[in-house]
């Protein structure tokens, strides 16, 4: 009697360790998440802010590209007001939209092309292009991770005792699958 009091107190024990350590996983693993998601959002920033130099470097020479222009600085005010990782992912790809088209115009005009200040930006955003695209790549990484330990059993039931849920993935808007079309006939 007293060996079965011992073990049963051992397994107790083991199991408080057990949920104990894997909490402190849960929340560990959200934590990075969170700061995935951070690090995107300052590359997110570093875009925002090289688009108004591009614009204005632009703007000059594009007199008649004033939606492209007007777009842009609608999607940059929607990021800036949106409250979750969603509505910032929407907005990003409302941006990310916009930009292309930017970025078919500024192709086709051979006058931006030859200009110094326009192509040093738009080596500067095409590099700030594949930091987002890193960091987009590591933040679904961090949520595969966090995902798989709160559905597999049997942790999947401490998650659920502790409130813990799967989170969203990164994912680009459906547009961003469609090269950018711009029309100069208009």
């Amino acid at each position: 009697m007293k060996k079965l009091k011992i073990i049963l107190v051992i397994v107790l024990v083991v199991l408080v360790v057990w949920g104990f350590a894997s909490y402190n996983q849960f929340v560990t693993l959200n934590q990075k998440i969170d700061s995935q998601w951070a690090q995107v959002e300052t590359q997110y920033q570093r875009r925002f802010d090289l688009i108004p130099n591009l614009v204005k470097s632009a703007e000059g020479v594009m007199k008649q590209e004033k939606q492209v222009f007007s777009d842009l600085a609608t999607a940059r005010s929607q990021y800036a007001g949106a409250k979750t990782v969603d509505e910032k992912s929407a907005a990003a790809s409302q941006l990310e939209s916009s930009l292309g088209r930017l970025l078919v115009i500024v192709e086709n005009y051979p006058q931006l092309k030859s200009n110094e200040t326009v192509n040093k930006l738009m080596d500067e955003l095409s590099g700030t292009e594949n930091r987002i695209a890193v960091e987009r790549k590591r933040f679904n990484e961090e949520v595969t991770t966090y995902n798989l330990s709160v559905i597999r059993f049997p942790k999947n039931i401490l998650a659920n005792l502790f409130g813990f849920k799967s989170r969203p993935f990164f994912q680009s808007s459906s547009e961003a699958q469609n090269a950018p079309q711009v029309n100069f006939n208009q």
